[in-house]
């Protein structure tokens, strides 16, 4: 069988409808296939442009088939465009034709005719009432392509013909709407009729004018909510957004907010409603996109599994899933005048009843008022993360209710199992966390008066998130976000973007931070090592060198000013409950350490970029710092000034030891300190996500399983023995006993912690980038090196790359002490294989490898008792 085209792709767009983009880099990936070390040696590509009789023909010798140039004319705002792309290998075998179909978004702002209306005036300092805004339109012939571009100011959501447009939820999402504004591009030509044809739309507040943050924030890029529309009929003009539209200010919608839920009144009708005139607005100052980043979806239906009468005698469901959405009603529930269906959301039961207590002042909240038809209802306009939800004034049953599952609808890409049944329970508590809170913009938590986001979470998850989906129109959309903050605020990249005002937490003026500040270089670099695409380290190589050079405050030596308040490694499990920022780790040896390793960084990347000047700047500085560091944390035999994993995990990582001496002496401390611990994780935000991995690439991998292991706290697997179906923001969340943890930072969905699905893609399946200094990345290349540990005897990863799926699956046979390695490499890429007895080059194919296996004499470690008086047993729990 010949190798054959998966599919073609256009830039990092999921579909090449609406991109925009006038010459779209082509990739292609490739299907599995048993043929030995297949690579490409030309690929031909044809273009049929919409309108012209002719095909361009396009034949080139080369062996690249990722992001390869657009080798034809530019395209023009709203072409159409029909790509073939087929491949010949070194076998001299071509592939079948696989084709894309792209059409243009618009690709100049003048392009846009259309005006932003709104509906009437609005207190500011409440809640911004859902509005319609409508208009009717006569069609003598219905036209071969009718398009639909628009976006708002808030959220909106269309109907044409009582029909609903697209498949989006939550447009246009959520950006630094001061900068960016995406809008959407829809096909309705199925939607329209001959005759008269109405146009709604229904607009929420949403992001733009909701209340954001803890107390909250309201009106953060505005107090009008507005659209903006145009319709083109065979790329004509039918109608735009404009003063002949009109507004119905009164729905069944009462009221729609993020953090507070939807009021929907079933008796509504429009019988007596007088509509009003809109009123334009100002055309928006920011940059309209459209995005390569997909939209938010429903992605899943989940079915509750269990009714929970409470020691209250409230009624709750169960859905078995802590998750992100809202729930749908399946059944037209009856009632009589003021009745009305009640439902109330919480992640956590607490002594069996509802824990809203992490929610703090939020109230995900869904009111039906009753009378009319309840069923198919579900909110446009909010979206709540739940497990559980109290049902009040109705009886339910399991078949009335399903929970509705959003998500920004990215490819998935990587997966991954093992022989552990807990560990896997864990990956899927990471998966489940990832898409929780990839809704729009990368957030911290989904569910309390929060929802913001965090740079230093995705910060330090990038490498897990980038492996399980394909990430790269949506990170590198919010880095323009990133970005475009940091330039307005004088060179400091917010905590938070887009950037939420003060509330009671933030400053007026964002204040710089170590970690998660240094997203600007490290989250672009982990795009690049996943994508191979270098333009994505080409658009933010300002915005790191406007970090190092302006924004970072520095003391006189050049390190971070001592005098700086810093989130060090946040939420340290040692730190009280209420100061998550007062951990053991000194909160400037975090942030230098970060400082050298992303001087450095950018050095690097400025060489890979040709930037040879301002590379060799920051490595001299890299290297002064990394002096000036030695000097003033390690002691002359590679002890550290802040004893804790988190300290010689950042100095073994970062690579900021002198000498071999100083590196055996912090190995040896490393692996003191977890076994003083008795194998329980002592890190936050900065140390854990290096943790483990940091452990096996210095031989101690033994000390690397147990830790992951362990099921009492702090670790990973103590919430998962305590139920947890997603990421905890705490190691604690949930006390042994199943209080709520008291301090105020206490989520149950929160992605950050599970960064450690990294060491279970690339140490425990054994699959990972390999690193190499001038690699070709974006796994042109892959290390193969399965590291068998702990009590896991088999696993399986797949990652489905740029080029095509690779995938290691192992087995230990404990009857003749042997490892037995499957392998599957794709076409046009190789891989290293480190094994026992084996290290090897491959090209793609399948593979088999069967090694001598000699079990780890270390397992299990045992930890180091101190003197205390309760007995601590070093015998292990499997």
């Amino acid at each position: 069988m010949s190798v054959q085209i998966e599919a073609v792709q256009a830039e990092h767009h999921e579909s090449g409808f609406a991109i925009a983009h006038a010459r779209p880099r082509l990739s292609w990936r490739f299907g599995s296939t048993d043929i030995k070390d297949w690579r490409q040696v030309s690929y031909e590509i044809i273009i049929k442009r919409e309108g012209s009789p002719t095909e361009e023909i396009y034949k080139v010798d080369s062996e690249q088939s990722v992001l390869v140039p657009w080798p034809s004319q530019p395209l023009n705002s709203r072409e159409i465009v029909n790509v073939k792309v087929r491949s010949t290998g070194n076998d001299r075998k071509t592939t079948e034709w696989k084709e894309i179909t792209l059409e243009a978004a618009f690709l100049d702002r003048k392009e846009w005719k259309a005006n932003l209306i709104s509906g009437p005036i609005q207190p500011k300092d409440e809640p911004k009432k859902p509005f319609r805004l409508r208009k009717t339109f006569n069609l003598e012939n219905l036209p071969k392509k009718g398009r639909l571009y628009s976006t708002a100011h808030g959220l909106y959501e269309i109907e044409i013909n009582g029909k609903k447009v697209g498949d989006q939820v939550l447009s246009p999402g959520w950006t630094s709407y001061k900068y960016h504004l995406n809008y959407q591009t829809y096909d309705i030509t199925s939607n329209l009729i001959k005759g008269e044809n109405l146009i709604s739309v229904y607009i929420g507040e949403g992001w733009f004018a909701g209340r954001l943050g803890r107390p909250g924030s309201r009106n953060v890029w505005g107090d009008r909510l507005g659209f903006l529309a145009q319709l083109e009929l065979d790329n004509n003009i039918e109608l735009i957004t404009d003063n002949t539209w009109e507004c119905l200010k009164d729905g069944p919608i009462k009221n729609s907010e993020i953090y507070n839920g939807e009021i929907f009144d079933t008796t509504h009708s429009d019988d007596n409603i007088r509509p009003i005139k809109v009123e334009i607005l100002d055309f928006p100052e920011a940059e309209l996109i459209s995005t390569d980043a997909p939209p938010v979806r429903k992605v899943k239906e989940v079915k509750p599994i269990e009714i929970i009468i409470t020691p209250k005698g409230k009624k709750i469901l169960d859905f078995g899933q802590n998750l992100v959405g809202w729930i749908r009603l399946e059944k037209d529930f009856k009632g009589e005048e003021g009745d009305e269906l009640f439902i109330r959301t919480a992640e956590v039961l607490e002594h069996g009843e509802l824990g809203t207590r992490p929610l703090r002042t939020a109230e995900p909240n869904d009111k039906i008022i009753l009378g009319g038809n309840t069923k198919g209802w579900e909110p446009k306009f909010t979206f709540h993360g739940f497990r559980y939800a109290e049902i009040n004034g109705v009886e339910p049953t399991l078949d009335d209710f399903t929970a509705i599952v959003i998500f920004s609808d990215m490819r998935r890409t990587g997966t991954f199992e093992c022989s552990h049944d807990m560990i896997n329970r864990l990956h899927e508590n990471v998966v489940w966390g990832m898409m929780s809170n990839f809704v729009s913009v990368p957030t911290d938590c989904p569910q309390r008066d929060e929802r913001l986001g965090w740079t230093g979470d995705i910060q330090v998850f990038a490498p897990t998130a980038n492996y399980l989906f394909d990430t790269s129109g949506f990170l590198g959309g919010w880095l323009k976000d990133v970005y475009a903050e940091q330039i307005y605020w004088k060179g400091v990249p917010p905590t938070v973007v887009p950037f939420v005002p003060p509330n009671k937490f933030n400053d007026p003026w964002p204040r710089p931070h170590a970690v998660w500040a240094d997203v600007v270089a490290i989250t672009p670099w982990d795009l690049y090592k996943s994508s191979g695409d270098k333009k994505l380290l080409e658009n933010q190589w300002e915005s790191m060198k406007l970090w190092l050079d302006k924004g970072l405050p520095r003391g006189e030596n050049g390190l971070w000013d001592p005098m700086a308040p810093l989130y060090g490694d946040w939420l340290d499990p040692n730190a009280p409950p209420q100061f998550p920022a007062h951990g053991r780790t000194d909160t400037h040896l975090v942030a230098n350490a970060y400082l050298i390793y992303v001087t450095d960084l950018v050095s690097k990347i400025g060489k890979l970029l040709g930037k040879n000047i301002e590379s060799e700047k920051y490595e001299k500085d890299s290297q002064k710092f990394k002096q000036i560091f030695q000097d003033e944390y390690l002691s002359k035999s590679g002890r550290v000034v802040a004893d804790t994993q988190t300290a010689y995990a950042l100095i073994l990582k970062f690579g900021l030891l002198k000498d071999d001496n100083q590196l055996k002496r912090a190995i040896e401390r490393l692996e003191y300190l977890t076994r003083w611990a008795y194998f329980k994780v002592s890190t936050g935000f900065a140390g854990t996500p290096i943790l483990l991995p940091v452990l096996a690439e210095n031989g101690l991998q033994h000390i690397a399983y147990r830790m992951l292991q362990e099921r009492d706290n702090p670790s990973w697997l103590y919430s998962v023995g305590m139920g947890a179906t997603t990421i905890w923001e705490r190691w604690d969340s949930a006390l042994p006993d199943g209080t709520i943890n008291p301090g105020q930072m206490t989520s149950f969905n929160h992605y950050a912690l599970g960064a450690v699905a990294e060491f279970m893609h690339s140490n425990i399946g054994g699959l990972s980038i390999l690193k190499e200094e001038n690699s070709n990345y974006g796994w042109k290349k892959a290390l193969i090196k399965p590291l068998p540990g702990g009590t896991i005897k088999n696993a399986s990863t797949t990652y489905s790359s740029p080029y095509g799926k690779f995938s290691v699956n192992w087995k230990i046979n404990e009857n003749n002490n042997t490892l037995k390695v499957n392998i599957e490499i794709p076409p046009n890429t190789s891989a290293k294989v480190i094994l026992p007895t084996i290290e090897k080059e491959i090209g793609s194919g399948k593979y088999e490898f069967e090694v001598p296996y000699e079990k780890d004499e270390r397992w299990p470690p045992k930890g180091i008792r101190g003197p205390q008086s309760i007995f601590m047993s070093d015998e292990f729990v499997p």
